[in-house]
């Protein structure tokens, strides 16, 4: 003990103002790595049950290493630039409340964890720097379902303030013992140091998450990393949205259209026109008098919710129109937000890495929905919303591209239920109901979209409307259960409307919810309940393997609207070989693609690997090289598409 209390003062005399960041640091790593340690007992199942420890906590020193360094280096470049000329007492406060800065956000990202791994199996991302341009439907959700969660992560703020203060308040020393040549000496040491750590490798790319990525399991990659850093990498990619071509290998463009062409359903259609590369004539299946369509997009209804779909027992109205309508038995969602859901449905746009086009930049005008082709064709278009429709940039992109009217909860005649997310799903379908009496009695075929949200964290809605699956009212069981109460009195209701003989339905969810698993991707999350219904709609269970892509291209043609249109999905009202049936699914980076039983899953600057798909999980297969390219080719379609403006 003696040696240690006489070892560290010459230590820290000898380092004199920059001992401050080896106290910042060793107090960093210790709660790093015990926030790390904390979170890999809890989700204790996957990780010992996949021998993760090593590789978690060697791979997780380095992140937190690398994290520390960016932090540190331009405070210790500052400190030493004012010691060289010994003004180093001039910037102590400023460094002070920068690592107490510092400090408080490392605890505020860590202690947050934990309740976003509950809603996505992920660390905080993107998702979190996305949901932070809606401050205002973002806080009423937490304030209205996580008020504990916030509680806690205010009082780790302050103690976790008060504490790195107290620490770094006497740490600072004025000058080193060491002479001039020797203080250069360590500065340069120190500076080299830390732009190591900072790269944290000796190959030509610094350190990314892919490089610490060991499993299957996304989420034990993502234990790897801390939230500050999986945040702050997202930060970057936002900024710099990747090519799908950079994250799982370049492919020639000809090869690429050859592909995806040839599993295009019509094959022998003629792609003539070179600035839309996939836009082909697509005849539809009703050639009689135009129909009418609404499109009823449910939140986050998984098939695990759905009793015909072999989950729990919550939809019964949805279970009804299974018996009387066409429903998707083995249907699937491109992607876990329903901004991707849109994508897909209104669309047809195959999912990417990059942010669902809803919300990028260059397709906000002139950009192909299946809203401005029924518009072209004499169609009214429209958009009701029980929320705010800016909301994930809604209004901006619909307004832009074929939608005539949106009507959200500005514009409701009447709400009994206000939620976090806005009016209640019931409220919802009795203005739903108004719009499209209007739309009938204006004489001209319309396009109705309507997206439900009571299905949603916090779960609001009101009360004595079900009987509780839950105890606890406010659960995703009880939501979902209320979801498909609202949706029943609606479908009551447009039976004995004036637009019911002539108008197609679909109910359709945009999403499972909570997305989760120790797969690459989770498959059976995204598996979704949809049925086609309405009158002359013939009764069927359809087994078949489809993508929510195939959605818009099969609505159009069973609503009679001919035409051409640059959509790859599939008219599931005609005949489809075996060979051609897939689905896409984008989890986070990784991109699935589907056929039968076969799944290959690309990831970035990562090797395809290919699997059989058996009980809801991914088992190791011999790589299906011909697979292996279908998925290459649709998983690089949509970024080029975009870049090359093909989707308009």
């Amino acid at each position: 003990m003696g040696i240690k209390l006489t070892f560290i003062p010459k230590i820290q005399n000898a380092l004199g103002p920059v001992w401050i960041f080896v106290v910042f640091t060793v107090l960093a790593l210790s709660f790093l790595t015990l926030a790390r340690f904390g979170l890999s007992v809890w989700q204790g199942e996957r990780v010992f049950g996949s021998h993760a420890w090593l590789s978690i906590f060697i791979g997780g020193l380095r992140v937190d290493i690398a994290t520390l360094s960016y932090i540190i280096m331009p405070a210790l470049l500052l400190t030493l630039l004012m010691q060289s000329v010994g003004w180093q007492n001039k910037v102590r406060g400023l460094i002070k409340i920068y690592l107490v800065g510092m400090s408080a956000l490392l605890v505020f990202f860590e202690v947050i964890t934990p309740t976003f791994i509950n809603e996505y199996d992920l660390r905080p991302n993107r998702l979190f720097i996305e949901y932070l341009i809606y401050p205002k439907e973002v806080s009423k959700m937490i304030f209205s379902g996580y008020k504990l969660e916030v509680f806690i992560a205010v009082i780790a703020l302050i103690l976790s303030c008060k504490f790195a203060s107290k620490m770094f308040s006497n740490q600072w020393q004025s000058k080193s013992s060491l002479t001039g040549l020797n203080q250069s000496i360590l500065a340069l040491v120190l500076v080299c140091l830390t732009i190591f750590g900072a790269r944290n490798s000796l190959g030509h790319r610094p350190l990314n998450p892919a490089m610490v990525s060991f499993s299957t399991d996304h989420l034990l990659n993502d234990l790897t990393l801390n939230s500050l850093y999986s945040v702050a990498f997202a930060v970057k990619q936002l900024s710099n949205e990747q090519s799908s071509q950079d994250y799982y290998g370049k492919m020639p463009t000809d090869e690429l259209l050859s592909i995806v062409r040839s599993n295009m359903q019509n094959t022998q259609g003629t792609f003539s026109d070179v600035t839309a590369p996939t836009k082909t004539f697509h005849g539809a299946s009703n050639t009689g008098k135009p129909k009418n369509l609404v499109i009823i997009l449910q939140e986050s209804l998984g098939a695990r919710y759905v009793g015909t779909l072999g989950g729990l027992p919550l939809t019964p109205n949805i279970d009804a129109l299974y018996k009387q309508g066409w429903g998707f038995d083995n249907l699937y969602a491109t992607g876990t937000r329903s901004v991707r859901g849109i994508e897909a449905v209104i669309t047809g746009f195959t999912p990417t890495p990059s942010r669902a086009v809803v919300k990028l930049d260059k397709s906000q005008r002139d950009f192909f929905t299946i809203a401005d082709f029924l518009a072209k064709q004499n169609y009214n278009t429209q958009f009701i919303y029980g929320g705010e429709s800016h909301f994930d940039n809604m209004r901006s992109f619909f307004l832009g591209n074929g939608f005539k009217s949106i009507v959200d909860t500005n514009n409701f005649k009447k709400i009994d239920f206000n939620g976090s997310w806005g009016a209640s799903d019931e409220d919802l379908y009795d203005q739903a109901d108004i719009e499209l009496t209007k739309l009938k009695n204006q004489n001209k075929p319309f396009f109705s979209l309507i997206f439900s949200s009571s299905n949603h964290s916090p779960y609001d809605f009101p009360d004595d409307k079900i009987t509780l699956y839950d105890k606890q009212k406010q659960t995703r069981n009880n939501a979902a259960k209320y979801a498909d109460y609202a949706l029943g009195t609606f479908i009551e209701k447009v039976k004995k409307s004036s637009y019911w003989d002539d108008t197609v339905f679909i109910v359709i969810a945009d999403h499972d919810s909570r997305v989760s698993g120790s797969n690459l991707v989770p498959v059976d999350h995204f598996k979704i309940p949809a049925v086609i219904f309405g009158k002359g709609i013939t009764h069927k269970r359809d087994s078949q393997l489809a993508s929510q892509l195939d959605i818009p291209v099969t609505l159009l043609s069973l609503i009679g609207a001919s035409g051409k249109h640059p959509m790859i999905g599939h008219d599931l009202s005609k005949p489809i070989s075996d060979n051609k049936q897939r689905a896409m699914m984008q989890y986070d980076k990784n991109f699935a693609y589907m056929h039968d039983n076969k799944v290959v899953v690309l990831q970035p600057q990562k090797p395809a690997t290919t699997y059989t798909y058996s009980n809801n999980q991914l088992v190791p297969c011999e790589n299906d090289e011909q697979l292996v390219r279908k998925a290459l080719a649709h998983a690089n379609l949509g970024n080029l598409a975009y870049t090359n403006g093909w989707y308009h």
